[in-house]
């Protein structure tokens, strides 16, 4: 420590010693702005030059807990300059350690959002594979103990019986679980929806109250992102309970409708225009040959309707989209080849003229008084 009470007066020592002070942790306020940045700054360009982006997510997960660091550190070297203070003060001491301990474990607790990033890798370069849907449960499982053991020790500096602690919360475990009943249903919800695997991440999903892509899967709910962009969040024990649509997971897509044409179709044209249809579902690259159905299916109120029912190879929306509108304007084509009209909805309505009406036997009515 620097020995400058030798040239200065007693009498101004106190008012040093608060400007050396307060000069340390003014140094220190400013290294930490040179690091946020310019060091920093330079330590994220290299980081991104690696092959993974691991070391970049390190980065970004230890910059805040960094800048931290370098308060507390400006703070313990001041504290030792302070005139009114005894930086050999146990409580202080305590203080400081708790202090680092709670930034590293900030740190830790920021990178372990990005663990998922080690499962990928884990998936890629061995055999052990892990479902996407259980990454979201490490990661927090992960969080969890870095809390748990932040929070041991940090208790642990300043003596506390973190066991008495534990036993308190084995005591008041029953009145917790009462009191906590629905979320631990949503807890089990989560448990079977991991297990049975009805949907996982990036799915499209529909039940009797939500229809979207599932973003996330947590201890107590599921989020589903809308087609609107809306995010609904879906408590676990009732999701497990309901039937669950999972559009993802369809091998083919179906296409079903009635085509109507009018009623003085003659039979030969029928036969014609529904053997033209056939042919081109079966000649069809993106159709599936293992169901079409082309026929004559019933006589409607105003039309002749041909049953038509297939499937789609592909399940993408908008693909799919796309092969029903190449095939709706061929059986246009098909149609005016033929030269058969497509029927609608239509009434004939028949009005008897004068000379009927004169012609009708003049119905005589007596009444007797």
């Amino acid at each position: 420590m620097l020995d400058w009470k030798e040239w200065v007066p007693a009498a101004y020592e106190d008012y040093v010693s608060v400007g050396i002070s307060v000069s340390i942790l003014l140094i220190f306020l400013l290294f930490r702005k040179i690091f946020a940045k310019y060091v920093f700054r330079l330590i994220l360009a290299l980081s991104q030059k690696t092959p993974t982006e691991f070391f970049s997510k390190v980065c970004l997960s230890f910059e805040y807990p960094v800048r931290w660091i370098f308060l507390i550190i400006g703070i313990y070297v001041a504290a030792a300059y302070f005139p009114y203070f005894d930086p050999t003060d146990s409580t202080f001491e305590n203080i400081i350690r708790a202090s680092v301990i709670i930034v590293i474990s900030r740190g830790l607790y920021n990178l372990s959002a990005g663990s998922s990033i080690l499962f990928h890798k884990l998936n890629e370069r061995t055999s052990t594979r892990f479902d996407p849907i259980l990454i979201p449960f490490f990661s927090k499982g992960i969080r969890f103990i870095i809390v748990a053991i932040s929070f041991s020790i940090v208790a642990q500096e300043f003596e506390y019986d973190v066991n008495g602690f534990v036993a308190g919360l084995g005591l008041g475990g029953l009145a917790f679980a009462l009191a906590a009943k629905d979320a631990i249903g949503d807890l089990l919800g989560g448990i079977i929806i991991i297990t049975e695997k009805p949907f996982t991440i990036g799915d499209w999903i529909m039940t009797s109250n939500v229809e979207g892509v599932v973003e996330e899967i947590n201890f107590r709910s599921t989020k589903v992102r809308t087609f609107e962009q809306a995010l609904v969040t879906v408590p676990n024990a009732p999701l497990a309970n309901e039937n669950i649509s999972n559009w993802s997971k369809m091998g083919k897509r179906r296409i079903s409708f009635h085509l109507g044409v009018t009623y003085d179709t003659p039979k030969i044209k029928l036969e014609i225009v529904i053997e033209g249809i056939r042919e081109l579902l079966q000649n069809h690259q993106e159709i599936h040959q293992d169901t079409i159905f082309v026929t004559f299916d019933h006589y409607n109120d105003s039309s002749l309707d041909i049953f038509l029912y297939f499937f789609t190879k592909t399940t993408d929306w908008k693909k799919f989209l796309l092969v029903k509108e190449e095939i709706n304007f061929s059986i246009m084509q098909i149609l005016e080849k033929e030269r058969v009209s497509v029927a609608f909805p239509s009434r004939t309505v028949y009005f008897s003229s004068d000379e009927e009406k004169a012609s009708q036997p003049v119905q005589s009515i007596s009444r007797t008084n």
